[in-house]
């Protein structure tokens, strides 16, 4: 699709340092979290990180994001240990791009949002989601291009390649442009053709699996609608929407699995897959999960709450569902075992019982702590959910018999 080597399907191990900055507005806690997660992210794309560096700076510096001190002792730790890639936390502007080129040769420079559109490349299945993420990574490139074509600085003759006084980067611009007008073209009459099956599946009461990357929505899809979706320990292991129709005390409802957020996303991407989060803005219910075991689920929670709102889905009725009840580790408990294998049903009922009794519970409805892998607490989820579904059912279906079987196929 592209020829750039930052998008390189190379098979051989790729090795990268992570780079991330402590600021006024992201304090040292928030920085190293960024970190970790910045580090899961490569480890999805494939790369092994050997080192991260960590900067105190009031704001990234304009020419290289981190200050020349800093700069210095990446440039000599390379020196001595060679990696493919240097990964920046934030996003760099094209001039930050090419003063680091420049410093540090033939080692590919990428920051988060690339990363990402990196992975979201990797995993696209279907002809929109691929066409979605080729849309996004050509809209991060147009303003990049003066770097990515190293052959620009030459001028070319030869029909075709340039009219009168035109530069090759000019011809580039236009060819991306076109390339991103031809792109949004297709996803328009792909949206056109899913939003008629979504109106033809209008009559059934929808539900969408929303919630940060790697929450376990995949997993918890296949406890609900009792079929195989595909599930990883990865981030982003689902980009392309899934639907499954389920049966609940005889109600049938369509469950939609949806790719999961993540702090940073690029706002390309969530242009560019307009048509997938329309599942989201079109559901009638929604089921938020979240990872408790995750020392960071809270702000997790507000990235999820706030990408909602930017959709226009945040007033929908949702239940508020805490996965990975298995992995969670009370402060006060130190020592509970945290290795799926290790797990007992004592461990996952004491749980429970704490988080019940929690601060999560208070003024808030609708909330449910599960374990999706150990299929924990379930039932209690599929009472409330299937509260939920009866009544925007009976809305659609005033007459509607509970006691009907509903054997015949929904369309």
């Amino acid at each position: 699709m592209l020829n750039s080597p930052i998008f390189s399907t190379a098979k051989h191990q790729e090795t990268a340092v992570l780079v991330g900055l402590i600021t006024q507005k992201q304090n040292a806690e928030r920085t190293h979290d960024y970190l970790n997660e910045l580090d899961f992210l490569a480890t999805t794309a494939g790369v092994v990180t050997k080192k991260t560096f960590v900067q105190r700076l009031e704001r990234a510096d304009q020419k290289t994001f981190v200050g020349k001190g800093k700069l210095e002792e990446i440039e000599t730790w390379i020196t001595d240990n060679p990696v493919d890639t240097i990964i920046f936390d934030d996003d760099l502007t094209p001039a930050q791009v090419r003063n680091l080129e420049a410093a540090f040769k033939d080692i590919k420079i990428l920051d988060r949002s690339l990363l990402i559109l990196n992975i979201f490349s990797q995993r696209a299945r279907t002809d929109q989601a691929k066409r979605q993420v080729e849309l996004a990574q050509y809209q991060y490139l147009l303003p990049r291009l003066t770097r990515m074509w190293t052959h620009l600085s030459r001028q070319k003759g030869g029909i075709g390649m340039r009219g009168p006084g035109e530069k090759e980067l000019e011809t580039d611009k236009r060819i991306v442009q076109d390339r991103i007008a031809f792109l949004k073209d297709k996803l328009d009459k792909i949206d056109k053709q899913s939003a008629t099956r979504r109106k033809e599946r209008s009559r059934l009461v929808r539900v969408a699996l929303v919630g940060y990357t790697s929450v376990g929505k995949s997993t918890l899809m296949r406890r609900l609608s009792k079929t195989e979706v595909f599930a990883e320990n990865k981030l982003f292991a689902t980009i392309d929407s899934t639907v499954r129709k389920v049966v609940l005390g005889n109600i049938p409802f369509l469950l939609t699995d949806t790719v999961g957020f993540i702090r940073k996303l690029p706002t390309s991407l969530i242009e560019s897959f307009k048509s997938t989060l329309d599942e989201i803005r079109e559901a009638d219910v929604l089921i938020h999960v979240v990872d408790i075991s995750h020392p960071a689920f809270e702000e997790q929670i507000e990235v999820v709450n706030s990408t909602l709102a930017e959709i226009g889905a945040a007033e929908k009725p949702t239940v508020l569902v805490f996965n990975k009840l298995d992995l969670f580790k009370p402060e006060t408990e130190e020592n509970l075992d945290e290795h799926l294998e290790t797990v007992t049903e004592e461990d996952l009922k004491r749980n429970l019982e704490k988080l019940k009794r929690s601060y999560l519970t208070k003024n808030t409805e609708n909330v449910v702590f599960i374990s999706a892998e150990h299929k924990e607490n379930i039932s209690e989820l599929r009472d409330i959910l299937l509260d939920k579904v009866q009544e925007k059912h009976f809305k659609i279906y005033p007459n509607w018999d509970p006691s009907l079987n509903p054997l015949y196929e929904w369309q």
